[in-house]
């Protein structure tokens, strides 16, 4: 057996419409809905599917909670426009852009947090 790639990744929410709004406006994905009521995110060819919290879709996690993910991805889009992006958002930086190690090559990364506190990195690959 060998994993190929992530094809989704499940976040749980406080509030499934606040998250879709944050992530279309901030990182430009798309909502896409599917099966029977749930909703998503969609970016590139991988997705995050959105659980409510206490609502959970099952099988789910054993301990499911809003802001509990750390996760980063890439872009090429220099950071320095992602920035303004989000300034004009009104998303505070935490960090960055600072230099990180990415699963393919090094990153020049920004950190900041969607609306249930989970980290978000946005990143850059350096010498793509």
């Amino acid at each position: 057996m060998r994993v190929q790639r992530i094809d989704h990744v499940v976040l749980t929410v406080r509030d499934l419409e606040r998250t879709i709004a944050f992530y279309e406006r901030a990182l430009g994905m798309t909502a896409v809905s599917f099966g029977e009521g749930r909703r998503a995110l969609a970016f590139g060819d991988q997705k995050l599917n959105l659980h409510q919290a206490g609502n959970e879709f099952e099988p789910r996690a054993r301990q499911p909670a809003p802001g509990a993910i750390d996760v980063c991805f890439t872009t090429d889009v220099p950071l320095d426009e992602v920035a303004a992006h989000l300034r004009t958002c009104s998303i505070e930086i935490e960090l960055g852009p600072v230099d990180k190690v990415g699963a393919r090559r090094a990153l020049r990364s920004l950190y900041f947090r969607d609306p249930d506190g989970n980290l978000i990195e946005v990143s850059n690959e350096v010498g793509a």
